[in-house]
């Protein structure tokens, strides 16, 4: 199981992003679904709606509902992003990659980002995968 960040998610959605493939490339690696946290579909939402035409929002939301990816709500993850934030309180980390880095502990550790300045700290401990690699 590979869980997506809403950086990932962008990416996906647009394929003028210079990073499109890659990503895709990524997900070609799993036979999914693909875990989107409910936590940062606001987030990602935002970033397609102010830099995308709408009909990349439409087409996101179609591929949102297709048997491909899988929504996870993860009321049991927020022991663990509070404990990540407070481990990670110099950093900052906020609460939606804290959410995402819980939701994908809980799925097998696997998350596919791009956001490698925080993703890649707590990787360091061991038990998160950053894809792509």
């Amino acid at each position: 199981m590979i869980t997506l960040d809403s950086s990932a998610l962008v990416s996906i959605a647009s394929r003028r992003d210079a990073n499109h493939q890659r990503v895709r490339n990524a997900l070609g690696s799993d036979p999914g679904p693909y875990i989107v946290p409910v936590s940062i579909l606001s987030e990602a939402t935002y970033l397609i709606e102010r830099g995308l035409p709408s009909r990349v929002l439409h087409a996101f939301l179609e591929l949102l509902g297709s048997d491909e990816f899988q929504l996870d709500c993860g009321e049991q993850d927020f022991p663990q992003i509070r404990e990540l934030i407070g481990r990670y309180a110099d950093f900052p980390l906020g609460f939606s990659d804290a959410a995402v880095m819980a939701c994908a502990r809980r799925n097998g550790g696997r998350v596919l980002t791009l956001d490698l300045r925080h993703f890649g700290v707590v990787a360091r401990e061991g038990w998160l995968t950053v894809l792509p690699e």
